[in-house]
């Protein structure tokens, strides 16, 4: 880097913290007065310092704005998706920077195969339900939450935020006029559910902490209150209202990080109580769906009631509420098999589809529901070593093909068709890439890394196919590895910018993470959270061994909590790293969490515990926080991406962790703070702003290891003498 450019000083202004016997003077936390005005011309100068340091990435900035826009198609469409009389899409413009939502209209009851859109050429028929550019207009930020249709496909109601604090404003529109009904339902937490008969709204809204905690109903064209149906008053509970795939019951879903409760209503009767089906007990967690096998009308239910990697059980619909524990009440349809983790299920008038974990991939099964009853799960077969695989958008509770996503990190994002009958699998559509994409150019491959207790850690990479061996390769290490969250592979448009220029792309499936089962998760939570950390150092060199890049040329990247682990592992092993990108990031842990009066602390306690209330809790976080734990050392150059809006990870945490990284490191390169000013958790929003803000972090990236600016040929522009 080549500015001669002097980074801000935050000036100390210390605030003492004094817990369980322990003094800590926090020079910093003045920054979290978001009102002061010293803090944002702090955090202005900090994003003059980061422009400035960065100028001579200008041109490199704008050569890979290009690649991500020339690789993509920039006009185009979703596969259409059958709802009643209409197949609904979505389409994106070249030069906008939201989709358009629209549908067309089913040509015959019998018609399930999705018409085939052209990009640029006109639907027949087509009907624009929602513009999201027009709804953008006049904000430097837009976020569409709820989109939600009636029965009948006669009403819209869908949400928006235009500020980034996730605080969503509900409106609704007849679709047969276009008229813009009087309702709107402002300081939602975005979600948006109809009755059976379209008469009434159901929506959430948030308390002072952030976290959804009540449910209301609304009564279309009514002046009069909404109704409140369910307030949440544990602290620890977040709640939610959806429909069961059936349509049949409305569903009201509590839950904190380890216990779960569910209510139902039907339908067809919104103003109707809601009724409990299990009430909860303490570290039991469950879902359901509603199906009916063999004529019977029956909850099938999720759970991990004695079943650490889940079971699926049938309760009949009117057995409930269950006064005993769910092992002895339910009869069981999919028995627990340890380290296979049951995730999810789907469940229509011909099928039952389970998504589930094993040996750290995603995998689906399909189960023929008839008068006969149940039939056994087929797994499904997608063909690749590593790829990720889900159920994608269905909306009929009858029909005779299922929608299916696949891809992995060679092959683009897919959607298939599984015709229920046959079991054929029908392509309906891949991701375009343009620009001669060709998978063959690029290698994917699982390796696995050993911990420091002996634990082996699966690591999925990528790379081009001609990438040396021999440690010279620049690497990024990606992960994250909390709240049971896996890290799917899958590909990515911008990384091929990465790819083409010798980087070999990792992702560390570290414990915190779901990538193995809940107990992969439960070793890398509460007390056992430092897993998480070393487990990342053991990737890095575990990839350092075998050939794939070398210390100095790898660079760790994380975001929010998988800021915390970048942010932690660069502690543990400064000298394992060629830098670092934490993103939203989550390093300021410790201050969090002991603050109950923070948006969503007390929900997080589940997660790394209470030290507030705990001091063996408090030592433990303490010693692994990574603002806590900034050493005089010599640390590799560190970009930190955080925003204004942001209520999940507030912009004071790398702000405070920049200012000391600044202050102890002994290292030449500084620290870099960049703000968005006028975005929230996710980032700036658009798809051209996102590429933009991609675009800045992969310059800094390809320039701080020194890879070069300009892209390889692709191995197949390359003549065989070469």
């Amino acid at each position: 880097m080549t500015s001669t450019h002097e980074p801000p000083v935050a000036p100390q202004h210390p605030v003492v913290r004094r817990h369980h016997g322990d003094e800590v003077e926090d020079p910093y936390e003045w920054l979290r007065d978001k009102d002061d005005p010293r803090t944002l011309a702090h955090l202005e100068a900090e994003n003059a310092y980061a422009e400035a340091r960065t100028a001579h990435l200008a041109d490199l900035r704008g050569r890979l704005f290009e690649e991500i826009r020339s690789r993509t198609l920039e006009t185009d469409l979703s596969v259409p998706v059958r709802h009643g009389g209409w197949w609904y899409y979505s389409r994106t413009v070249e030069g906008s920077q939201y989709a358009i939502r629209c549908r067309t209209a089913v040509s015959s009851p019998d018609d399930w195969d999705p018409p085939t859109l052209v990009p640029g050429e006109p639907v027949p028929g087509e009907e624009v339900l929602l513009d999201s550019n027009v709804e953008a207009e006049g904000h430097d930020f837009f976020s569409l939450g709820g989109f939600s249709l009636s029965d009948d496909g006669s009403l819209l109601a869908w949400s928006t935020d235009v500020v980034g604090d996730e605080r969503y404003t509900i409106r609704v529109k007849g679709l047969r006029t276009g008229e813009l009904l009087a309702d709107e339902i402002a300081g939602t937490s975005g979600g948006v559910t109809w009755s059976t008969d379209g008469s009434h709204l159901f929506y959430t809204t948030v308390d002072d902490a952030w976290r959804p905690h009540r449910v209301w109903r609304h009564r279309l064209g009514s002046d009069a209150d909404d109704v409140l149906v369910h307030e949440e008053t544990d602290e620890r509970f977040f709640t939610g209202v959806g429909r069961t795939q059936s349509e049949r019951y409305l569903v009201i879903g509590a839950s904190s990080k380890i216990t779960s409760e569910v209510l139902v209503l039907e339908a067809d009767d919104p103003t109707g109580d809601f009724s409990v089906v299990v009430p909860r007990r303490d570290g039991v967690e469950y879902s359901l769906e509603h199906a009916v096998v063999a004529g019977r009308d029956l909850f099938l239910v999720l759970h991990n009631d004695g079943a650490e990697d889940f079971e699926l059980g049938a309760l009949p619909v009117d057995a409930a509420p269950v006064d005993r524990p769910l092992r002895e009440a339910l009869e069981t349809v999919v028995a627990h098999r340890p380290g296979t983790r049951l995730e999810g299920i789907d469940v229509f008038a011909r099928s039952l589809l389970l998504s589930y974990r094993r040996e750290a991939l995603t995998r689906v099964a399909i189960a023929s529901i008839d008068d006969d009853g149940l039939g056994e799960p087929r797994e499904i077969d997608f063909g690749e070593e590593l790829f990720t695989a889900g159920v994608g958008a269905n909306a009929e509770w009858d029909q005779p093909v299922i929608r299916l996503g696949m891809g992995s990190l060679v092959t683009p994002s897919t959607v298939l068709d599984l015709v229920v009958e046959t079991g054929e699998l029908v392509v309906r559509k891949q991701q375009t890439v343009l620009g001669g994409y060709d998978p063959a150019d690029y290698v994917q491959h699982r390796t696995w890394a050993t911990a420091d207790d002996g634990t082996l850690v699966p690591i999925s990479l990528v790379a081009r196919a001609d990438t040396p061996r021999d440690g010279s390769a620049p690497a990024l290490l990606y992960g994250y590895g909390s709240y049971e969250i896996s890290i799917d592979p899958g590909m990515s448009v911008p990384r091929l910018s990465l790819l083409d220029r010798g980087f070999v792309f990792a992702i560390a499936h570290v414990r915190g993470g779901g990538e193995l089962g809940r107990a992969w998760y439960d070793h890398g939570k509460l007390t056992h959270k430092k897993n998480t950390f070393s487990d990342f150092v053991a990737a890095a060199r575990h990839l350092v061994a075998e050939g794939w890049t070398s210390p100095e040329r790898l660079v760790a990247e994380g975001g929010s909590a998988g800021g915390l682990l970048v942010g932690a592992a660069l502690n543990l092993a400064p000298e394992a790293f060629g830098a670092v990108v934490a993103e939203v990031p989550f390093v300021d842990a410790l201050t969090t969490i002991l603050d109950p009066s923070l948006p969503l602390t007390v929900i997080e306690w589940d997660e790394w515990g209470d030290p507030l209330h705990d001091p063996d809790v408090y030592a433990y976080m303490k010693s692994y926080t990574p603002y806590e734990n900034v050493g005089e050392v010599a640390y590799p150059p560190v970009l930190a991406v955080t925003s204004l809006n942001d209520t999940r990870v507030l912009y004071v945490e790398p702000a405070k962790w920049v200012a000391r990284l600044r202050e102890r490191s002994t290292g030449e390169v500084p620290a870099l703070l960049k703000t968005e000013m006028n975005a929230g958790h996710g980032g700036v929003s658009g798809r051209y702003a996102a590429w933009h803000e991609r675009a800045w972090e992969l310059a800094w990236i390809i320039d701080v290891v020194g890879a070069p600016h300009e892209p390889r040929p692709a191995a197949t522009d390359v003549g065989a003498g070469s």
